[in-house]
Parts: structure tokens; sequence; C-alpha cells
């Protein structure tokens, strides 16, 4: 708040005013002793005058102000009327003193003024003799002026030193100036870069059309993100083991806080943004389109709530739903036990015992003490109704998945594509790999072999087959900067407008032509001219772009030119040597076979095919284009299986070994301890900014990309194993990332924090593993609690807000969406995720939530609000949000493997609470019991995986009939009324997977029945299934079969049948696109403008899908 100026200038009249008083006094002490009108009685006397003069002058103005104030009104300035009266009567007694002042000098000067006068007269009418006084008054002045001098002296002094500090002071101020001036230049530079980018963040807005306030908030987001770390076990892990509870209560605050302002920042912008956060309602197809989350503020939680997670198998497939879930599932689960738990576990645990425990520690299974022992039969009661609690909710969900895989299986729609109908056959004998030979041997199942296709050793084909795609994308990108520059001169030469019919004649151009390879004529010369064609320089040793420049669209042209010529001669001598003795491209030991009815495929999969050793033993049914890994196809049974053993030897090891990693970044985080080590002193003497860098920030960065380079590791040993499906690599990195997790995750920071010391101490005594985890348990538990809590609170906020990709989706918009292809791709592209890497991270939640539902049982509400919250979540992302693609679908196989990883969670569970047990005095009856129901839940493992195991993958034969194409007994439309039966379900019409399930396969029948063609009825006795049925062209089929699927039209490797990528070309204003389009066709190069304009700032939009592509497949 400023200050009243009133009170500034009283300060400052108030000073004056004592600077007054102090001339004054000197003024009189000099008079004093003066005779007559000295030199420095005038100079005193003068300066009094001039201070009182400035102090009058300075007082009329505050006076001037207080009439002012009196004239308008005291309250109108906020003044009080006593603080105005206040105010009148001190400019009235300062004036006052200064009127007295002046003139009490001007009175001392007449004084002087007279009595001197005589004293003159007496001098001129002649000298007189001095009488004893006038002496003593000129020896007074002698010793006056003697003290003068010495003054003068001192005052001297006191100059010289001030002219010498002034002489500093101004170089000083030279140097001042000098910097300011370097600091204005650079102030210049930094505000005309600030200014062009400003400009580019400008034109960003206007393009991206969202108003300003959204990207205010945007930044306001990244701002408060930068200082939040993600609820990560690898961020857990660095803290202490035995967290204290006031550590949970801070995380619990702060992810309060987190997960409160996320929400809030989640209803604020998402209506800004829909793209991000609803693109399928209106991007997708329209059978797939989901309703838009309500307009109102705060209307989109109830539409989530009230969402059916049944609609996830009609927009995301079975693997996405059976995500969904199981999370429903869990915290179905979790509910009775965290009440149970609670009213039971906490009284008994914490109420009247004082065994050492304080805050959250009470309430954990070591703090009943020894004379209340018989507490501990609770635990046992309720281990045993927990299991069997969960032991139901597992075979109950297992039977729900059989059903409705099942029905997913013999869907009219599934089970008329290809995907549905083909198998992978692996290990294949050189004397069936023929076509004939391969029906003939399949002839003996229902139906017979529709088409057989053999996967050959392409060699070279899919290296020149990439380089052709590589040259395209070259191209594409070429054409488009080339574009831009005639753009940009035609607005150069015509004030900033483009005018197609004002172009400026071509010239040399900034870059010399011969500098090119070629200084060929190009149909656009008169646009751009030679030397302003995009350029690139070739590659030196496959990767050093040091080589030789040349135009890039003549080099692109040319290898396209090039490859598709080699493709086209080795596609025709394919074809000719087929089936000879010495083809160049020898068929591998592999084949796909596509059969006439869906029963037919499934059986396959299930006989013995051959009478010697993993000789065909590899069958793979429900097999995508897509989602085949070509080079892992001829793979010989013996080397695959010797691969596996390596790569799963390789996982163990890294699992062992990964703690040498993890314990480096530790030593980093802790480098300046090192000093101490003498050959290491040199490390204390980096300097401090250096020092912090590789302290703080090398440490943390280094740990994030050690996690995030593990997946892709693991995905790695998959691929080396040999499996030839990119689902079935998924499914076993979802296997190996879950028991990194658990033993990293979970064991190892329960044991000792390192792996390697926990196998030092098991490998001299492995009997003591449970005692180990059982002593660790409780200690933990306060940091599992922490957890479990990031989990519940950071991780659901964060999965609604999404603030990667909402930036990342602008980011990339902005700067890689040059060419239609890529904006095609950016905006269209839906987001997915890989449930190899999910469901691990979800299942190891599950396992520490059972390790401690009896040993801790706080867990139990934490873990069954997250599996709540994270079910919301979920649920939202893949309805509005994600979409998977149907080639990478299993039809839910990830979901019996998260069964599994349920029942390492109980056992270890079991185990430890066993364990508990035997360590205490007097608990081997306990312990007895608990050991009992590690075989009973054993035995029921057994059982549920002897059940449902064959059932998991194929089709069984009482289910065939409702496959599509397959004869029905019965007549009209009483087959349908009993088909729960058929599935072992009771399920009513009314039901999720009742009459909303046929409803949607209804309508996706509706839908697929406009793209091929509808099958003849059958009008005789025997009935059989409607539906879209496979089209006459098989390859036309594919694409339905996955997300604008453009790679392979069969199952042939897309190198020996793919045609060249159509090249995709702008219209311009100046309509160059279309001369380059035209250009292009001319040499064989197959380019098109269609569905894709430029406009006159350089920027490209697109209107559908690419050239070429299936219609169908384009969204929206």
């Amino acid at each position: 708040m400023s200050q009243d100026p009133y009170i500034l200038v009283q300060q400052e009249i108030q000073t004056a005013l004592q600077a007054a008083e102090q001339l004054r006094a000197s003024y009189l002490r000099i008079r004093s002793t003066a005779k007559g009108d000295t030199e420095e009685l005038v100079w005193a006397r003068n300066e009094l005058k001039a201070t009182l003069s400035t102090l009058e002058a300075d007082l009329d103005e505050l006076e001037q102000s207080v009439s002012i104030v009196e004239q308008s009104g005291a309250r109108m300035f906020g003044i009080s009327e006593q603080e105005l009266i206040t105010r009148r009567r001190y400019v009235s007694s300062t004036k006052d003193l200064l009127h007295t002042m002046k003139g009490e000098v001007n009175s001392l000067q007449s004084a002087v003024s007279n009595v001197h006068a005589p004293l003159h007269k007496a001098r001129a009418m002649g000298p007189r003799q001095d009488d004893d006084q006038s002496e003593w008054a000129r020896q007074e002045q002698q010793m006056l002026i003697q003290e003068q001098d010495r003054t003068l002296e001192t005052i001297s002094g006191t100059l010289n030193t001030l002219h010498r500090q002034a002489g500093l002071m101004g170089q000083e101020i030279e140097e001042h100036n000098e910097l300011l001036g370097d600091l204005e230049n650079q102030t210049d530079r930094t505000e005309s870069k600030l200014a062009r980018a400003q400009k580019r963040m400008d034109y960003f807005l206007q393009k991206a059309e969202e108003s300003r306030w959204s990207i205010y908030i945007l930044i306001a987001i990244l701002m408060f993100l930068s200082v939040e770390r993600g609820p990560t076990m690898s961020d857990i892990q660095s803290q202490s083991q035995g967290a204290s509870t006031a550590t949970f209560v801070t995380a619990l605050t702060f992810n309060a806080i987190v997960f409160g302002a996320e929400i809030l920042v989640f209803t604020l912008v998402r209506r800004r943004f829909k793209v991000i956060y609803e693109p399928r309602s209106f991007l997708t197809s329209e059978g797939k389109r989901q309703q838009p989350l309500s307009n109102s503020l705060l209307g989109w939680p109830l539409d989530i709530w009230r969402a059916d997670h049944y609609d996830i198998r009609h927009h995301n497939g079975m693997d996405a739903f059976f995500f969904v879930h199981f999370l429903r599932m869990m915290a179905r689960i979790f509910l009775p036990i965290w009440i149970i738990s609670w009213i039971v576990l906490l009284p008994i645990t914490g109420a009247g015992n004082t065994n050492g425990l304080t805050g959250l520690e009470r309430f954990t299974f070591g703090n009943v003490r020894r004379e209340q022992l018989p507490r501990y039969s609770t635990h046992v009661v309720l281990i045993w109704g927990f299991t069997i609690w969960i032991l139901y909710n597992i075979k109950t969900e297992m039977a729900t998945f059989i059903k409705l895989r099942q029905e997913h299986l013999v869907d009219p729609v599934h089970s008329a594509s290809a995907q549905a109908n083909t198998i992978l056959v692996t290990g294949v004998p050189r004397m069936f790999l023929d076509e004939s030979a391969i029906a003939r041997l399949f002839a003996h199942l229902p139906g017979g072999v529709k088409k057989v296709w053999l996967n050959r050793d392409l060699k070279e084909l899919p290296d020149v087959y990439d380089r052709r795609l590589k040259a395209a994308n070259k191209l594409e990108s070429a054409e488009i900067a080339l574009l831009k520059t005639a753009l940009k001169l035609n607005k150069k030469a015509n004030k900033g407008t483009v005018a197609p019919d004002n172009h400026p004649a071509p010239t040399e151009g900034k870059k010399q032509s011969k500098m090119l390879e070629s200084a060929t004529a190009h149909p656009v010369d008169a646009y751009v001219p030679p030397g302003d064609r995009p350029t690139h320089r070739l590659p030196v040793l496959g990767f050093l772009p040091f080589g030789k420049k040349v135009d890039t669209i003549e080099w692109a042209t040319k290898e396209i030119q090039d490859t598709t010529e080699i493709l086209e001669k080795e596609r025709a001598l394919i074809a000719e040597q087929e089936g000879r003795a010495g083809e160049k491209y020898p068929p591998l030991n592999s084949v796909f076979v596509l059969f006439n009815q869906q029963i037919g495929a499934h059986l396959a999969a299930q006989s013995l095919t051959h009478n010697k050793p993993y000789r065909m033993a590899g069958k793979y049914t429900e097999v995508a284009p897509a989602d085949v890994v070509w080079e892992n196809l001829g793979m010989n049974p013996y080397e695959a299986r010797i691969r596996q053993a390596i790569s799963y030897a390789a996982t163990a090891a890294l699992i062992i070994f990964w703690a040498i990693p993890v314990a480096f970044v530790g030593i980093v985080a802790n480098v300046s301890k090192l000093c101490e080590t003498s050959w290491l002193s040199w490390v204390c003497k980096m300097p401090p900014v250096v020092l912090g860098i590789v302290q703080g920030i090398l440490p943390p960065v280094a740990l994030a990309i050690l996690m995030m380079l593990l997946p892709i590791v693991l995905r790695l040993f998959g691929h080396f194993e040999g499996i030839p499906r990119k689902t079935g690599i998924e499914l076993s990195l979802m296997t190996r990332f879950f028991i990194f997790q658990v033993v990293h995750g979970f064991l190892v920071t329960t044991i000792s924090g390192s792996i390697t010391s926990a196998i030092e101490g098991f490998s001299k005594n492995p009997t003591q593993i449970p005692m180990v985890l059982a002593q660790r348990l409780p200690t933990a538990s306060t940091f599992f609690l922490t957890y479990a809590i990031l989990q519940a609170l950071s991780g659901t906020a964060g999965g609604l807000l999404q603030i990667a990709p909402l930036v990342i989706y602008y980011v990339k918009l902005f700067i890689l969406g040059s060419t239609p292809r890529s904006v095609y791709s950016i905006r269209y592209d839906l987001r997915d995720v890989f449930f190899g890497t999910l469901f691990p991270t979800i299942t190891l939640l599950v396992v520490i939530s059972f390790g401690y539902s009896l040993i801790s049982p706080v867990i139990n509400g934490l873990a069954w609000l997250a599996f709540s919250l994270f079910y919301f979540v979920w649920k939202y992302l893949f309805l509005w949000q994600l979409d998977q693609p149907a080639s990478g679908d299993t039809g839910g196989l990830f979901f019996p493997k998260a069964i599994q990883h349920m029942f390492v969670g109980l056992y270890i569970q079991q185990i430890c609470l066993a364990a508990l047990f035997f360590l205490l005095p007097g608990g081997k009856a306990m312990g007895g019991v608990t050991v009992a129901l590690i075989i009973v839940t054993a035995f029921f493992h057994m059982v549920l995986n002897n059940s449902y195991k064959p059932l998991l993958y194929s089709l069984p034969l009482t289910l065939a009939h409702k496959s599509y194409g397959m004869p029905q007994t019965g007549e009209g439309d009483d087959t349908n009324e009993d088909e729960s039966a058929d599935f072992g379900g009771d399920a009513s019409p009314t039901s999720p997977s009742g009459v909303k399930a046929s409803k949607k396969r209804e309508e996706s029948v509706q839908e697929e029945k406009i793209l091929v063609p509808s099958p003849v009825p059958n009008t005789s006795h025997v009935q059989h299934n409607q539906g879209p049925g496979p089209s006459r062209d098989y390859g036309a089929s594919v694409p339905v079969e996955g997300k604008r699927n453009e790679g392979p039209t069969d199952f042939n490797h897309p190198a020996s049948v793919e045609p060249q990528r159509v090249i995709w070309i702008p219209e311009d204003p100046l309509g160059i696109g279309k001369i380059e389009a035209d250009h292009l066709n001319s040499q064989g190069v197959e380019a098109s403008t269609e569905n894709a304009t430029m406009g006159d700032n350089g920027k490209v939009d697109v209107q559908s899908h690419p050239p070429g592509s299936d219609p169908n497949t384009m969204f929206g």
C-alpha cells in the first residue's frame, strides 16, 4: 500500500527545520564574537536565510494541500476530521516558527549594523588610543581566527578524502555503466528472441483453436507437476524400510492435495481438450462411438459411474474389458475384507496392548503381548474366512471368463473373420511344405482347408521393402519443404500475400546447383530455383551423414523406382519358381492355414499332427497378420527350446543382478562421500555446480531410464526366445515383469533391500526364508501403506488428467505435423496400452495387499480405495480415450494370468502368517491350522487349473454350431432361446451380458453387412448362423481386423505382396502439389493430392483417409 504524500512532505519539512535550527545556533555564536560583518558571519546569515526561504516554500505547498482537503471533504481522501485539524495546526505552528526565525535574523542584522556605525565614523576622524576593552576584543578575535584556521584545515583534509572517494566512485560508476550497456544489449537480443518465440506461440495458439486461458491453465499444471514425483516403487524404495507414521501422514496429506488439484484441473480443462479427453466420442467409426460426457462442469463423474463396463468389449476388445473387470473384482473382494478387518482386527491388536509399538504399528500383528496370545486365534479364523471368500470369487470369475470368451469366439462378427479361422503352424517338415500337402493333411477336419500360405525365406527383400518405405517418407517430407519454399518466395515478392498469378522470376537460388548430384530440369523450376530445392547428404558407413549432397526429391524418386523394380522382379521369380526344386526363396518351416469352419481351425490346433517329436507341435489360433513376428517364423523347434531356456536364464540373472545398476545409482547420489577415499579425492575438486548436477539430477534420471529400459529388455528376451506373435511376447512379458516386480518390489524390499545380500543369507540356510519374511513383514508395513496410498491417489488422478499425452499431442502437432500422413496419424491415431506391463503393476498391489491384509489390516481400506478408483479411471479411459488394435487382442488371455498372480499373493500371505505363528511361544497349533489352509489353497489351485486350462484357448465341439456358417438343428428363432445354457451360464435376458451384449452384436453385424456381401440364406430344414461372413476376396477383409491395418493384405510377408505406398502430397495455393504428383506418376511413382491441403501459412490439413487406404478404416 502506498504512503500518504502529506506524511512524506511533513517528514522533509521536519528534517529541514532541524537543519535550520543548527544553522541558527551557529549564526548566533558567530554573531556574538564577530566585530562587524565578517565573511564568516555573512555566510552563516545567508545560509540561514536560504534554508528558511526553502522551508517557507515547502510549507506553502503543504498548506495548499491541506486547503484542498478542507474544500473537498476529508472523507473523500480517507482522512478523519480530527486528522485534518491536526494537520492544519501543524502548518500554522510551523509557519509561525518560520516567521519568528526570519524576523530574528533580520533584527539581528540591523542591530549589528547600528552598533558598528559609530566605530567606522571614529576611524574616519583619525586614530585614537585603544582602551583595555578594545585590546581584549582584538585578542579574542585573533583566537577565533586561529580556531577557524584549524577548523578549515580539518575541513580541507575531509574534502581531499571526499575527493579521492568521489574519484573511486566515478570509476565504479563507469564500470557499472559498461555492465549496464552490456546488459542492455543482451536484453535487446533476448527481447528479439522472445518476440520471435511469442509470434510462434501466437501462431500455435491460433492453429490449435484453443482459448488462451486453457494454455495458461496448462502452464500452471506443468509448473505444479514439475515438483511432484510419481507413485513408483523405485521412488519409494529410496526411503527407509520401516517408514514412520509421520511419513505415512505426510504422504497421505501431500497425495490428497495432489489428487484434489489434478481432479480440479481435469474438471476445468476436459471440455476444452476433447481430442485428448473424449476422442472416442467423435474420432471412431459410427458403430463404436461413445456418448460424450456431460457438458456441465461437475456432470462427468456421474456419467462415468453410470457407464456399463461391459461396453468395453465392443469398443476395445476382450483384453481391455477383462482388465477393468479384474479391477472391479478386486474392489469387490476387498470391500468385506476391509470392513471386517477394521471392525475385528484393529481392536484386537490395538486395544489394551503396550508392546512398545506406537502410531500405525499399534495395529500390526506384532503388537499383541505374550500373555494375550489367544487373541491370535482371531487371525486364524479370519485368514480361513478371507481365503474362502477370495477363492469363491476366483472360481466365479473364472467361470465368467470362460463363458464370455466362448461367446466372443462364436460371435457372428468375430467367427466370420479370417483371424478366427486361421492357425499358424510352426516346425513343419520339408515334405509338408506344399499347399496341397497341407490341405490334404487337414482335410480330415470339419470343413477342410480354404487357403494355405507358405512362409518363405525372402533373404534381402524385407530390407529392400524397408528401403522403399523410408524413401517414401523422405519424399513426402521433401515435397512439403518444396511447397513451403515456393510459398515463401511468392509471399516475399507480393509483400506478405500469396498471389499465384504473380510469382517472381526464378534465380540461381541460395545454394549452388553444382553441389548437387545432377542439374536436371524440374517441372516447378519456375516456382523454386534449383538452388533452393531440398537437399540432403548421403550417409557414410550406413549412418554418418557426411556423404555427397543430392537433391532429395530426385534421390527419393530414384530410390523408390529402383526398389520397386527389384521387388516386382523378385516377386515374379517367386511365383515362377514356386514348387520347383532349387527355389531362390525356399519355404520356411511354418505355414498359415485358413479353414472353412472355425471349429476346424480349433480342432487342428488341439490335434496331434505329426508322428515325430516337435514336428508341427507349435500351433496358434486367432492369428492376425499385424500380430505376426515374421523373423521368428523359420526357427528350428530344437533351437526355439534352447533359446527359451537361455531367455529365462537371462531373465533370472537380470532379476538377481538388477541390484548392481541400482546400487551404482545410489553411489552416484552420494558421490561427495567418496572423497574419504584417497584415490577418489579428485571428486570433491569438481565445481559445486557440476557436483550438484551429478548428485542431484543424474541419479533420478538414471533410475528412471533403467526402469524404462526394463520392459524393453524383457520384450527382447521374448523375441529372442522365438515367440512368433506380438501378443505372445506381451503374455510372456507379463509373467517376467510380474516376477521382477514381486522379487524387487516386495520380497527384497521386505527382507533386506538388496537381493544379493538376501541370496547370500539364504544360500547358507534356505529354510529360513519364511522366518525372515515373517520377521520383516510387520516392521515394513507402514512403508507399503505409503505405497498403497500413492497408488490410490496420485496414480488414479494422474490417469484422469493425462498431462503427458496432452502436452505431447500439441507438441507433436506443432513440431512433427509437417506431412499429411503425420498430421493424419497424430489426429486420428488414438492411444493404446500394453497389458504386458500394465497388469503386473496392478497384480503387484494385489500381492502386497494380500500379504499385509492380516499383518497390517489398515492396508485393506487403502487397497479397496485404490482398486475402486482404478476401476473408475480405467473404465473411463477405455470407453472415452483409448483404442486397442483388434489385431493385438488375445480374447482376454491376460486375465487368467492375473488370476495366477493372485495365488502368489495368497501363498505369501499364508506362508508368512504360518511362520509368524510358529515363532510365537505356544503358537504351533495355529501354525498347523494355517499350514492346512496352504494345502487347501494349493489343492484348489490345482483343481482350478485342471478344470479351466483346457477351456482357455480352444472352442469346444458343443459350441461349434454357434459359429458363423455352421448348421443348427431346429427351425425359426427358437435356437437362440436357451443360448445361455450353451455357455454354461444362467444369465437372464436382462443381464449385462444378455440383451445389451446381444444388441451390440446386432449393431456390429448390421454395420459389417454394409462392408461385405450377405450370405445366401439356406432354405432347407438345416439352419445356418447368420452373420457378416468372409468377403469374396479374403485380402479385402483383413483391414477390418486391425486399426487402419495398412500392412499385409493377407498372410504373406508384406515385402512379397505389398504395392508401393501412395505418395501423399497436399494441394497448395500455387498448384505445385498437383504438378509434382503428376510428375511422379509419369515417372512410375504413384502419388496423389487427395484429402490434403496446404494453407497460405504453409500448414498442412487433412480431410479424410490417406489415398489408397480403406475408407472404412477412417475415424470420424
